[in-house]
């Protein structure tokens, strides 16, 4: 499939430059994938559209300060680093004017932290090995700043509106926004109607929002990015499957999860790993019968993989309306529901 199916016009205004007043707030266009009908309605009427017996999937990564703003010494030079995988002191980042640096390159972020570079990858990528005074994740809440997208431009008043109100595993360069919309009240609701709430962990890096540059989305390379289920989860999940009771994904980094773990064993079971899965039409998911998702770039993978659930025409269509209804776009704008029933 080429790149220009999954192009659409998205006036700028429409891009969501702060999240909503109150999470559950923000509309909620339901997609009935079987028909193409397509209701209007808030987050919040969600719960009308889940039943008892339903399972519904999260992903509990949480974001961290990943964004770093530091100096090359010896020269002074600035340079903007984001961190997309940590493992110890050892951090993958993407760097702007990465072609500066070069092994063994020292930034100095703050009197508290430096990196030196050990690795240069391609693609603005660079492995850094990172020296502190303390603990890493406190230095970073002093250092860091959250990595907000670049097509939000207004400065982020609330970090806590980046996470989602059930993140927990640090890890993540940016947010699984599909669950922003949920509150506390929200989810309690959910669960006193008897639908069984279940976490998985995918920390989000490149893989997620890496452009697609590729005329033939064939070709295209996902980065990969870590993730885990426990065994709980997977038990439960698989139950649920012999059961044929619906699993519902939050968002496309739980799908990814699922997808990924399901292909690989045939089944859910207690595991962690990599996963560079790319989902395009077409496809046939395994894991999953609908999915809570945000409305996504144009020419994403991300659109991609909801296009696969249904339809290109009808994902595209289901845009259309948006845009004519002024849907709000982006991690901060709003919901969609992708139905099966």
């Amino acid at each position: 499939m080429k790149l220009s199916d999954f192009d659409f016009q998205l006036p700028e205004e429409l891009i969501a430059q702060h999240p909503a007043e109150k999470r559950d707030t923000s509309r909620l266009m339901v997609l009935h994938k079987n028909t193409g009908e397509i209701e209007h309605k808030h987050f919040y009427d969600i719960i009308d559209y889940l039943h008892p017996g339903d399972v519904l999937v999260r992903n509990n990564s949480k974001v961290i300060p990943a964004r770093l703003y530091g100096t090359k010494r010896n020269t002074g030079a600035r340079v903007e680093v984001l961190i997309l995988k940590r493992e110890g002191d050892i951090c993958e980042c993407l760097c702007g004017n990465a072609k500066a640096i070069k092994t063994g390159t020292v930034i100095d972020f703050s009197d508290k932290l430096y990196g030196e570079c050990i690795e240069r990858k391609d693609e603005g990528i660079r492995v850094f090995e990172m020296h502190y005074e303390g603990i890493f994740l406190e230095v970073l809440n002093e250092v860091g700043m959250m990595p907000t997208p670049p097509y939000i431009h207004e400065k982020l008043k609330d970090n806590s509106r980046y996470n989602n109100v059930y993140a927990q595993i640090n890890g993540s360069a940016a947010c699984p926004t599909a669950g922003l919309h949920f509150t506390e009240e929200l989810l309690q609701k959910i669960r006193d109607k008897g639908i069984e709430i279940l976490d998985v962990t995918l920390h989000v890096g490149l893989g997620t929002f890496k452009p697609v540059k590729e005329d033939e989305i064939e070709d295209h390379v996902m980065h990969s990015e870590y993730y885990e289920m426990d065994e709980y989860t997977a038990q439960r999940l698989n139950l649920a499957k012999k059961e044929g009771r619906r699993i519902i994904a939050v968002g496309t980094t739980s799908t990814r999860t699922l997808e990924t773990i399901i292909n690989t064993y045939g089944e859910f079971r207690k595991c962690s790993g990599n996963t560079a899965i790319f989902i395009y039409p077409p496809y046939t998911f395994k894991s999953i019968d609908a999915q809570i998702t945000n409305f996504h770039l144009p020419k994403s993978t991300l659109i991609m993989m909801i296009a696969a659930q249904c339809s290109r025409e009808m994902i595209l269509h289901a845009y259309e309306v948006a845009v004519q209804e002024r849907y709000r776009f982006f991690s901060f704008g709003d919901s969609m529901f992708l139905d099966n029933e």
